[in-house]
């Protein structure tokens, strides 16, 4: 990659790192909060996006994860006051032995941005990645409330791919909405980047229908990407699949299977329209926010209580990505060639 083509990724993601502090975190060290980045060197993304906050916060105490361990962590953290955030740029995930720093960091009441498995994004797509970051205050907080209010109302979800159609009937679950809006949630941040509104069947015998598969995650969460292929699932739960499924979907379909239902669980509504299938973001937590549709197979899904599933006996939540021509509403059209129509 050229110098010059890493100055304009630098530029770009200086001025997305801004936008998310301040329309998303709404951090402002003019408030007197402090600010704690802790990254590596291990990754040129990784180094990109630390520059971006260099840049943003140059008064802020930068920590490389290569310096600390968990007690030297916990000494930076107590010396931090809520409201104070904390960033965590990981070219893979940050490991303290068993000690699970976000949730640690959320108890604090600081608040906090992730940016993980960095090095899953080669330099052809640095260029996504950043793109990923930028907060259009004229997309999220717009799209995504509208987009929620319809599948509130919603009583059949119709998904149309090729000669296929699912059909979700008797009402969703309340839609989550993740598109860095933070108000009167107990946790102030998360994972970036952002773009998505999910729900779930309320019901899942009242899942039925067939729906083509283009990408998923494989056993090492990596994406699979494929010829279209297609799924049929009966009473919320996978049930076959068309001819050309590849052997990689049917192991991972067999592997859930031996310990649990194969059941279609999350519904998610991706909003980032920075990834695409043609370039997209290897990890599969950012290639969940891509414009379209994902579910997840497996009985894994804290966020919907569902009676017969205990949460903690769940071990998959495996994302799939759908082929789709059209959504319905009800007999509204609310997703069609690629583009929200709301």
């Amino acid at each position: 990659m050229t110098i010059e083509h890493i100055t304009e990724l630098q530029a770009a993601a200086t001025k997305n790192i801004q936008d998310i502090l301040r329309h998303c975190l709404k951090f402002d060290p003019k408030d007197n909060n402090s600010a704690l980045i802790i990254f590596d060197t291990n990754n040129g993304l990784t180094d990109i996006i630390t520059q971006a906050y260099r840049n943003n916060l140059p008064q802020a105490k930068f920590i490389d994860f290569a310096t600390l361990n968990k007690e030297s962590a916990l000494a930076e953290f107590q010396t931090m006051s809520p409201n104070d955030l904390v960033v965590l740029i990981q070219t893979a995930n940050f490991r303290l032995d068993d000690f699970r720093i976000r949730l640690h960091l959320f108890d604090k009441k600081l608040k906090v941005i992730e940016h993980m498995h960095l090095y899953r994004n080669g330099e052809e797509v640095w260029d996504v990645y950043v793109n990923s970051l930028e907060y259009n205050t004229n997309w999220y907080p717009v799209i995504a409330p509208k987009l929620a209010s319809t599948l509130t109302q919603t009583q059949t979800l119709q998904i149309k791919s090729k000669n296929a159609k699912l059909e979700v009937k008797n009402g969703l679950e309340v839609p989550k909405l993740n598109i860095g809006d933070y108000t009167g949630m107990n946790n102030i941040g998360g994972t970036f980047p952002i773009g998505e509104v999910f729900t779930e069947s309320k019901n899942f015998e009242d899942m039925n229908g067939s729906v083509w598969i283009y990408a998923f995650a494989d056993k090492e969460f990596n994406i699979s990407m494929h010829e279209p292929f297609r799924i049929d699932i009966a009473n919320g739960i996978v049930i076959g699949y068309g001819d050309n499924t590849p052997q990689m979907f049917i192991e991972v379909l067999n592997t859930v299977r031996e310990s649990e239902q194969s059941l279609i669980r999350e519904i998610g509504f991706g909003l980032n329209r920075a990834i695409t299938k043609d370039k997209y973001l290897g990890d599969i937590t950012a290639f969940e926010r891509i414009l379209g549709l994902h579910m997840s197979m497996g009985e894994k899904h804290s966020v919907y209580k569902k009676e017969g599933i205990i949460s903690k006996k769940s071990r998959f939540h495996v994302d799939l990505f759908l082929a789709v021509d059209q959504v319905l509403c009800d007999d509204k059209v609310i997703f069609e060639n690629g583009k929200y129509k709301l």
